[in-house]
């Protein structure tokens, strides 16, 4: 069977060896100088001033969005444009942090939101936090244009398209932050674990207050005697202040240690899936049953799993049936339009259901397979000659 996740790390042997002898020899494996060192490798990598890990993707949105309520960046009741083919808990703490969504449909062949679609929406938002889905972006330059322009305050979820580029440019360091996954089956591997990248000083020290408590221990000595004595705290009850809205989401040792490991296979991941793409890519164009994807204004596509989208219903049944009689673990394209979902239609209001027609139709005729750096030549074939007509 050719599964989705076919092992927990790159270079596993070697990587859990590593980590046995890791953790006999570590006193403490609480979030660390292991987590400190891969936050810094990490931001100098994706090419940001900082970078904040916490314990997953998830926490990641959650944390950001707190935190830019903190600071009044947003607030509670602002409409916030959200991608319709997305992963749950990118819009999850929009609706439970007060904020209202507003959902903006995709792009058929791009997976991702356009400036176009951005542009029918604009005046309705404040911000916009936009899913790079499954390694790939929409005309991105465009979008931020747009929002700099109208003063929307640009986020990206990063979560599936880590080392993708466009015209030099990493994917997630389009937006004011950005928001990563390090999840088993992810590019990089930390179990659980999720980075928020920023450029924005102010933002940064927040983020550390919401990741744990509200407290100021892991700011910097500068940083904890100006929020103590604005607050007029003294360093005895300072251990014991929490200063503002916040979670508990730290990372352990653990997962730092394994970031670390993992983050010097950075370009041999993304390298292996690329080229994996391609070739899948050019197969999927030699069948007119399917609707090709659009990649050419990209430079490098870090594809997370390879979509397969059919031009109708009966097309599909035939394809995904072939897929999994072939022993192939396939799954729909991320969650298909957001608003169908239940948790969606519990908690927003009747008259923020929108029409999504291409997630929608990608919903219905769409699935992906594999695509990891582990794949053999073996395995590739075969996904290949499924792809014929």
């Amino acid at each position: 069977m050719i599964k989705l996740i076919k092992s927990t790390f790159y270079n596993e042997k070697e990587t859990k060896e590593k980590l046995a002898d890791f953790i006999l020899k570590t006193d403490i494996l609480s979030m660390g100088e292991e987590c400190k060192k891969f936050e810094q490798a990490f931001a100098k990598k994706q090419q940001r001033k900082y970078s904040l890990f916490v314990n997953s993707g998830s926490s990641a949105n959650l944390v950001l969005i707190q935190a830019l309520l903190n600071l009044g960046r947003i607030e509670k009741g602002d409409k916030i444009g959200i991608s319709a083919l997305t992963w749950a808990t990118n819009i999850m703490p929009i609706i439970q942090l007060g904020l209202i969504p507003v959902v903006l449909d995709c792009e058929i062949n791009t997976l991702n939101i356009s400036s176009d679609i951005l542009e029918r929406n604009i005046d309705e938002i404040k911000g916009l936090f936009l899913t790079n889905a499954l390694g790939f972006c929409g005309d991105i330059e465009d979008i931020k244009q747009i929002c700099l322009d109208r003063n929307i305050l640009f986020l990206e979820d990063n979560c599936e398209s880590l080392g993708s580029r466009i015209n030099g440019k990493l994917l997630g360091n389009f937006g004011f932050a950005s928001t990563f996954s390090f999840f088993v089956g992810h590019h990089i591997s930390t179990i659980e674990g999720g980075m928020i990248c920023t450029d924005d000083e102010e933002l940064y020290n927040m983020l550390i207050i919401v990741r744990a408590h509200g407290w100021d221990r892991n700011l910097s000595s500068e940083n904890q005697q100006k929020i103590r004595d604005k607050n007029k705290i003294d360093s005895f009850f300072a251990k014991y202040t929490f200063y503002d809205l916040a979670y508990n989401c730290r990372p352990t040792e653990i997962n730092g240690f394994l970031g670390n490991l993992q983050i010097q296979y950075w370009d041999k991941i993304v390298a292996k899936r690329f080229e994996n793409f391609k070739r899948f890519q050019r197969q999927i164009e030699k069948n007119d049953d399917f609707i090709p994807l659009n990649v050419n204004h990209m430079e490098l596509v870090s594809n997370f799993a390879m979509p397969v989208i059919c031009k109708n219903q009966q097309l599909f049944k035939i394809y995904k049936e072939r897929f999994i009689r072939n022993n192939i673990e396939i799954r729909p394209i991320i969650a298909g339009d957001i608003t169908k979902q239940p948790f969606y239609k519990k908690y927003v209001a009747d008259n923020q259901i929108y029409r999504n027609i291409n997630a929608e139709f990608i919903h219905k005729n769409g699935f992906y397979f594999a695509n990891n750096s582990e794949l053999t030549e073996k395995e590739i074939n075969l996904l290949c000659n499924l792809l014929k007509k």
